[in-house]
């Protein structure tokens, strides 16, 4: 969820982004595009430096020389009336432009034109100077009129509504995102569930209907699927489980026979331990079934870790293990009341799972350690052994967990790790993490931590 936020707010700031790009490319076009205009009209020849320069350089007898040169560069006519409204003197003056002037001539032609020419005027000690620009040169505004208040008013208005527009912005922001969360947040957690394996059932309405649909139908598909997969796999189990013991009774009764022959009775001892092989096989099978499906209910009670592991030990240690194996214990005193809410079969089976791991791949023997260590938030158990180890490839295998139904042994050497993913399946279960290290002849060794 956390992600598809980050996801959203990461493309916002793209296009925002963008925005200032843009903004940005704008300004610099607009200065590429009216630099020469900008230029113009506010350079040397503008009408206000312009009236200026003519202005110092005039008299009422005339104009100099240099200022006459400029005038006629630029395209721009001058000229210079009395008091009385008399032309006195004119540089470059066009034959339609009228000798005499009234004061209501002067006061149009002051703001505006000038048969069409846009002129500007300067208010002398002598009289008026008159400069006239080319026609359609410039566009004069002759009747706008604007209010101090409404001046003044100007600049607050432009911020308050900058900042309204801001404030409505970032709400629109907050609230599409909002709504567009709360509409795929129960599909995002749908397909996280979904990609565990788990059903799901989803009632989402509006533009996302279609995708929860699409996903109830997926969730329904991978329901059937699993719980045909689990029932083929405890039917099986149970229709293998009659024949079996038939096998494994008359292997025993033909390996206790003394009237057969010693090569008769080693071949009857290799059937019944190869059929108690898959008859653990098939436990493990079923078992890791169920708990993957979660139709194996957990039977969870409060047990002390401690007493577990020394009983577990015990048993072991009587049930005729070879002396080239040793059991060592060590309880942190952390941990010896240290209790947790767990289903005991199956932790037992866990722990179990991975001891006969290290026996079966350690012939030679080694020494066997279970330490129990407690935190405030977590109890650590660590199974572990000195002997041969894991190549790299191989620990590689394990950590990417198979799937059980993805693999095949012809001699029924699969047990290591479908043993491996009982363990995992039990301490999931259980809310628990199992990490493995493992390097050759350095040693296995397990350790799952299971929270308070």
């Amino acid at each position: 969820m956390k992600a598809f936020g980050k996801y959203i707010s990461k493309h916002l700031a793209s296009f925002a982004a963008f925005i200032l790009v843009l903004a940005l490319l704008n300004v610099l076009a607009f200065g590429i595009t009216f630099q020469n205009v900008i230029r113009n009209d506010y350079g040397d020849s503008s009408p206000q430096n312009m009236l200026e320069e003519i202005a110092a350089a005039s008299t009422v007898e005339g104009v100099s020389d240099d200022a006459q040169q400029k005038l006629e560069s630029a395209h721009i006519w001058a000229m210079f009336l009395n008091p009385d409204g008399k032309r006195v003197w004119a540089v470059n003056i066009p034959e339609d432009i009228p000798l005499d002037y009234t004061i209501q001539d002067v006061a149009l032609f002051s703001k505006g034109y000038l048969k069409d020419y846009p002129v500007f005027v300067r208010n002398m000690e002598d009289g008026l100077l008159v400069l006239g620009y080319p026609k359609d040169s410039y566009t004069k505004l002759t009747g706008n009129y604007f209010s101090i208040r409404a001046i003044r008013t100007l600049p607050l208005y432009i911020i308050g509504m900058l900042a309204a527009d801001l404030l409505f912005l970032f709400l629109a922001y907050y609230f599409s995102k909002r709504k567009i969360l709360r509409s795929t947040d129960p599909i995002i957690n749908a397909i996280e569930t979904l990609s565990n394996g788990k059903p799901v059932s989803l009632s989402v309405g509006g533009d996302l209907s279609e995708v929860a649909g699409s996903i109830n139908k997926a969730s329904h598909i991978l329901s059937r699927q699993n719980e045909a997969r689990a029932n083929w796999i405890s039917g099986v189990s149970h229709d293998i489980r009659t024949p079996l013991s038939m096998i494994l009774g008359y292997a025993e009764r033909i390996a206790d026979d003394k009237t057969i022959n010693s090569s008769i009775k080693a071949q009857a001892e290799i059937v019944k331990q190869q059929s108690v092989k898959i008859k653990e096989l098939v436990q493990d099978l079923n078992l890791v079934s169920q708990l993957e499906y979660e139709m194996q209910p957990l039977h969870k009670e409060p047990v002390r870790f401690s007493k577990l592991l020394r009983s577990y030990a015990v048993e072991l240690l009587n049930g005729g293990l070879s002396d080239s194996y040793s059991v060592d214990v060590e309880i942190n005193p952390s941990a010896e009341n240290a209790m947790l809410e767990c289903d005991f079969r199956l932790i037992v089976r866990a722990i179990n799972n991975l001891v006969q791991n290290s026996i079966k791949h350690n012939p030679q023997g080694c020494e066997i350690r279970l330490a129990l260590d407690c935190s405030e938030t977590a109890v650590t158990l660590t199974i572990s052994d000195n002997g041969a180890g894991l190549s790299p490839e191989k620990l590689r295998e394990l950590e990417e967990k198979p799937h059980y139904m993805e693999s095949t042994d012809d001699r029924l050497n699969l047990r290591h790790g479908l043993g491996i993913l009982l363990v995992r399946q039990i301490v999931e279960a259980h809310d628990g993490t199992m990490k493995i290290e493992s390097e050759p002849s350095r040693g296995y060794k397990t350790v799952l931590c299971f929270p308070n």
